[in-house]
């Protein structure tokens, strides 16, 4: 076959390597520009500049928006992390015109995870894990040929799209009982206690989520990646023909 050939080979390990260094940096990169930035100003502009809700909302989701409508005008793909805080801002947007009682203004703020949260849950329920693509660079670490057998193992293997979603229910199901624990505090401890616990919640989901999430299979999907990885790389080399066949030795006087 014409791709057996070595200059195919090289041609399809270039491309592999292409690909893989780009599912590496949009999986961190991602998140990080989509989630954390908007989440982390937020914070910075309500609590250090003193910004109104209202304005620090608007300002905190400029980045997801733009990202969201940069994936769908120019690579045509839906960017569902951006598009999902830029949904989560509006609804926060939209709480915020709630005016008066300062305990829900307190509730408010787990729209934030609760919005992401109800998202990523129901993705694994659908069998489309939204954190599948966040948890991929992590595992494959920006290998080519781990990133293509974790696609083949996506595409093949019943067990790991299982892992996947459990790993997303993991984080779905963290970040809205943060959320019901918020809102329960809001309403039930003092506000001054509120002010600081809401942001220690939050924190002690993320490492739960972290922490269960990685019990659900995450070192055997390592395991099965890299067996995968070197059973088709031996494939290929086995596949490949040997360099120079038939070609006369050298040195030989051709007659």
């Amino acid at each position: 076959m014409s791709s057996q050939t070595p200059h195919g080979t090289a041609a399809a390990t270039g491309t592999g390597k292409a690909a893989g260094a780009g599912g590496h940096l949009e999986g961190p990169r991602a998140l990080l520009l989509d989630a954390g930035v908007p989440i982390a100003s937020y914070y910075v502009l309500t609590g250090v500049f003193g910004m109104s809700t209202l304005a620090a909302l608007a300002w905190s989701g400029a980045l997801p928006a733009a990202r969201s409508l940069w994936s769908l005008a120019r690579e045509r793909r839906f960017n569902a992390v951006a598009t999902l805080m830029t949904a989560t801002n509006v609804i926060g947007l939209l709480l915020s015109l709630v005016a008066g009682d300062e305990r829900l203004m307190l509730a408010k703020d787990s729209a934030v995870s609760s919005t992401f949260g109800l998202a990523v849950l129901v993705s694994a329920l659908i069998g489309r894990p939204l954190m599948a693509p966040m948890l991929k660079p992590w595992i494959v670490k920006g290998d080519a040929v781990k990133s293509a057998a974790w696609d083949r193992l996506t595409a093949e293997s019943a067990w790991f799209r299982r892992v996947q979603s459990r790993h997303s229910a993991v984080w779905g199901t963290a970040l809205l009982s943060e959320c019901v624990a918020r809102v329960i505090g809001a309403f039930t401890l003092p506000v001054d206690t509120m002010v600081w616990l809401g942001t220690v919640m939050l924190i002690a989901a993320i490492v739960v989520a972290v922490v269960v999430g990685g019990a659900v299979g995450i070192d055997k999907m390592e395991q099965m990646v890299r067996a995968e990885a070197a059973a088709h790389a031996e494939a290929a080399v086995a596949a490949a023909p040997a360099p120079n066949a038939g070609a006369a030795p050298a040195g030989t006087a051709v007659r």
